[in-house]
Parts: structure tokens; C-alpha cells; sequence
């Protein structure tokens, strides 16, 4: 499986944060290629989200499920359909600089199995082949990861500052 993770500070005590990422359909707002999250449940474990993506030729909707929770430190969820996913939102308290009250560290961390993707489900044009698309759309997970987190922080804390990203990447090694 390949595997994704960005971390970064942000300025608020956990219960904060958390409270925040779990109203998961505002992603959309985050996201260039996630169009619109419909969600069914309250976040709990159980909650499922239709995820309505949008790349280049391609509409995809993915479905998540939140698969458990650990207020206010992990949201843990998984793909449900089309693709081997899965991934969660850590977060802990740490200690914050002079200059501020609180901080915490998160983390999106996501795995998935670029093999297991179902190409039935896709409407390719002709002479394009899936898996063409799937190392065209492997950067974009990594970019994306990190324009959401950015934004969130911005959300979160209600002021643009740099944020400082750590990126982590995994490649498939079978």
C-alpha cells in the first residue's frame, strides 16, 4: 500500500480541533478536486460520506465510513467501495510556543492500494488506460493532503500564517 501522512501545529487545545474535523462535509471547501461531501450519520462510528471528486476528464464519487473515534485525539474512517482505503485525523497536545495559549499536532494520514482500484467504475476515454490515470493522480493525493491541512489551520486558528507542513510518503514497495 502507498501511504500518505501531513502533520503540522496548530494553535488550539485538541477538543477544539477535533470538534472541527469532525464535521467532515466542510472539506469540501478545502479540497480542488473534492466537488461536494454528503454525509449520512452524525460522525459517529457508522457515518458514511459520499465524496463527490472531479479531476481532469473524470467524476468519481467515493464513499467513507467513519470506522471509530477517540474524542478528541483520532477519527479513524475507510473507503468503502471501488478502492482499498484507509486513513485517520490524530491529535495531541503539545506544548505551544511563548507566544501562544494552546497547541496541538495533527495528522491526515492516509493509506491505499492503487491495485485494488475497480476500473468498471470509471468511464476512461479510449487510449487511456487506468493506470495512467492512477500515477497521474498519486502527486495530486500528496498535494491535495497538503492544501487541506493548510486551509483547515487557517479556518481553525482565523488568520493565514505560514504553516509549517512535515510530509510523509510511503511508496508501494511490492
Amino acid at each position: 500500500m502507498d501511504s500518505i501522512e501531513v502533520s503540522t501545529e496548530v494553535y488550539l487545545p485538541p477538543a477544539d480541533v477535533y470538534e472541527f474535523l469532525i464535521d467532515f462535509p466542510r472539506y469540501a471547501d478545502y479540497s480542488e478536486y473534492l466537488e461536494d461531501v454528503e454525509g449520512h450519520g452524525d460522525g459517529s462510528p457508522g457515518t458514511t460520506y459520499d465524496l463527490q471528486f472531479a479531476w481532469w476528464k473524470l467524476t468519481y464519487t467515493a464513499r467513507s465510513e467513519v470506522t471509530d473515534v477517540d474524542p478528541p485525539n483520532r477519527i479513524d474512517w475507510k473507503i468503502v467501495k471501488d478502492i482499498h482505503a484507509h486513513g485517520y485525523w490524530a491529535v495531541e497536545e503539545i506544548d505551544p510556543p511563548d507566544d501562544r495559549e494552546h497547541a496541538s499536532r495533527v495528522r491526515f494520514h492516509v493509506a491505499f492500494d492503487a491495485d485494488s482500484v475497480d476500473s468498471s467504475q470509471f468511464d476512461l476515454p479510449s487510449l487511456v488506460s487506468l493506470s495512467w490515470v492512477v500515477e497521474k493522480v498519486k502527486p495530486l493525493i500528496e498535494n491535495e493532503a497538503e492544501r487541506i491541512v493548510e486551509r483547515i489551520v487557517e479556518d481553525l486558528e482565523g488568520e493565514r500564517r505560514p504553516v509549517d507542513l512535515t510530509v510523509h510518503t510511503r511508496p508501494d514497495s511490492v
